[in-house]
């Protein structure tokens, strides 16, 4: 007998494997939920079409995105090459009207100076109480000294004490050799020696010999020359500072005060009639006299030779005949020049001392000027009593 079955529904669930059905299943609760992230597999299909689209835009924009850029410097550069022309234009006419201002201000400058040159070279005399026609110099204070006698031929504020500079180096040196040194023996500069210097022709490590460094210090003013001889010295560096000031006492110079031995502080002061006397004194002694007379001298520095020149323009154009003489300058001592000259046809040897010039040249000038005047009085003056032909001027 056959036997009848009851008919059954076949539908695409019973096709799908298990792994399969359980896929379809959890997709169409998450799709149904709207879950997301609840540990539930996500529609692979789906997420990787996704994917997809994201790759293609950033493709899209990736790939465009150098021809915008492109295409907005193409726009920019005629801007930009614009502002660049406008720019060296004005830097051009800024460099131009910087040329012109300085080239202005020198010629203002050489105006001045040619100015002053010329007025300094022009004499300056007035009447004293005795009617007398006397100096008048343009400088702080100045003397004209008699060396043999002790006597002050003329005067301007020649007891006033002031700064003297590098006038200084003429009292180092005499304390440098009354230690009698070995002038040939090699002295190592120093940094410290170095520091603040100012002017120097030395170097740290520099192998000078003691006598290179006397003529360093003499002839071209060098401040390191002079702290190294005084280092180098049995009194040490402070030491050789207050046996300078020793020195001063034992030589009468009562207004006259060391700080250090390059006279680059303010506090080394003295007076013209003190430094009259001073520059007479190193006159005898021919260590230092006679390297103050040369006009130029080649030192030795390892394997560098050093050219110098007299800072002394009357020892440098020979004009006068300088037996010693030192010059210095900072700003609060003004231009300064301590000389001992002889005078013409065999005649005496006078000091004559310029302190607080307003200029380099003024002083080697008003020196000619005081030098010249009693030149044309020597008769009257040194041969009478010279302090009563020339009274002291105010």
């Amino acid at each position: 007998m056959a036997e009848h079955f009851a008919p059954v529904e076949v539908t695409r669930k019973d096709t799908l494997s298990a792994c399969a059905l359980k896929i379809v299943c959890y997709n169409a609760d998450t799709r149904r939920n709207k879950l997301s992230r609840k540990g539930l597999p996500v529609n692979r299909a789906q997420l990787f079409m996704k994917l997809r689209s994201i790759f293609l835009i950033a493709a899209v924009l990736s790939l465009g995105l150098p021809e915008l850029s492109a295409a907005q410097t193409a726009a920019k550069k005629p801007a930009a090459t614009k502002k660049s022309t406008s720019k060296t234009t004005y830097s051009a006419k800024q460099a131009r009207a910087r040329r012109a201002a300085r080239a202005r201000a020198r010629a203002a400058a050489a105006q001045r100076a040619a100015a002053a040159l010329k007025e300094a070279q022009e004499p300056r005399f007035k009447f004293d109480d005795t009617g007398a026609l006397v100096p008048d110099p343009r400088a702080e204070a100045a003397i004209i000294y008699n060396p043999q006698t002790g006597k002050v031929l003329w005067e301007s504020h020649a007891q006033d004490q002031r700064s003297i500079a590098s006038i200084t180096k003429v009292m180092t040196a005499v304390v440098f050799m009354e230690d009698s040194p070995d002038l040939s023996q090699t002295v190592v500069v120093q940094r410290a020696d170095m520091r603040g210097a100012s002017t120097t022709y030395l170097k740290a490590g520099d192998k000078v010999t003691k006598e290179d460094l006397l003529h360093l210090m003499l002839i071209a003013s060098d401040n390191a020359a002079a702290r190294v001889l005084a280092r180098s010295s049995s009194y040490g560096a402070e030491g050789f500072v207050a046996r300078m000031n020793q020195k001063a006492i034992d030589l009468g110079l009562t207004s006259t005060k060391y700080a250090d031995t390059s006279g680059l502080l303010a506090a080394n002061v003295s007076s013209a009639f003190d430094m009259a006397k001073l520059i007479t004194y190193v006159s005898t002694v021919p260590q230092i006299s006679n390297v103050m007379q040369k006009q130029e001298f080649t030192a030795t520095a390892g394997r560098r030779k050093i050219n110098i020149h007299s800072t002394n323009q009357l020892v440098r154009q020979g004009d006068v005949d300088v037996q010693a003489g030192k010059t210095g300058f900072i700003t609060r001592a003004g231009y300064c020049l301590a000389t001992l000259l002889k005078l013409p046809q065999g005649g005496p040897q006078v000091a004559v001392v310029v302190l607080g010039a307003k200029s380099n040249a003024g002083r080697f000038w008003e020196t000619r000027h005081l030098f010249n005047w009693l030149s044309s009085k020597a008769q009257d003056l040194i041969g009478g009593t010279p302090v009563e032909a020339a009274a002291p001027a105010n």
